[in-house]
């Protein structure tokens, strides 16, 4: 490897990385949401969890843009990490990117705000999460140069298996939830109220 291509290997590395932080920031959520324990994980602590893997890939997305400046093989200035369309090499993709990469921070920094923009408003925009994820696999399919390798291949595969494995499972046990109980299964849920409600504003 000569120099000239360390920022087109460092690009690709972090590329990578990122979305399988998104993607692991994408389980993490849903298993908050389906109150599924990861060995000591639940609850609070699978919402930090969601939370630092969601900084982590915006970290990972900086590093991924910015080596973009340094490598010689495509012109990439400033604006073109900011505006979509401005990169020639597959404006399509690599605008998708762009577009990914500030909402993903949009739905991040929301964490701080979320008192402010109100819980209803904040879970909506939170549902931009699964734009975040459905776009950076289309970026990274569409304008990666190894999509075509095996390990990329089920890096892609794995992530939108399983994170569309836990949706449908949310689904099923969001319905069975709404569900009337028995008198005694609404007597226990009346015990373990104040509990519940605080995994809920966790997850929310």
């Amino acid at each position: 490897m000569t120099p000239e291509m360390l920022p087109w290997v460092i690009s690709r590395a972090t590329g990578f990385t990122a979305f399988a932080l998104i993607a692991g920031a994408m389980v993490a959520g849903l298993l908050v949401r389906t109150r599924v324990a990861v060995g000591p994980l639940k609850g609070a602590g699978m919402v930090d969890l969601h939370r630092h893997l969601s900084l982590c890939a915006l970290v990972a997305t900086a590093v991924h843009g910015g080596a973009l400046l340094f490598d010689a093989t495509i012109d990439v200035g400033p604006a073109a990490l900011l505006v979509p369309g401005l990169i020639d090499y597959r404006p399509v993709a690599t605008g998708i990117g762009v577009v990914v990469a500030e909402l993903a921070l949009l739905v991040h920094v929301s964490f701080r705000y979320r008192s402010k923009i109100g819980p209803k408003n904040w879970r909506r925009l939170h549902w931009g999460t699964y734009a975040v994820f459905l776009g950076g696999a289309a970026h990274g399919i569409l304008a990666g140069t190894d999509t075509g390798t095996l390990p990329a291949q089920m890096l892609y595969a794995g992530a939108v298996a399983a994170v569309a494995a836990l949706t449908g499972w949310r689904a099923v046990t969001a319905r069975r939830a709404a569900k009337p109980k028995p008198a005694a299964a609404r007597q226990t849920a009346r015990v373990d109220e104040p509990r519940t409600r605080e995994l809920e504003r966790a997850a929310a």
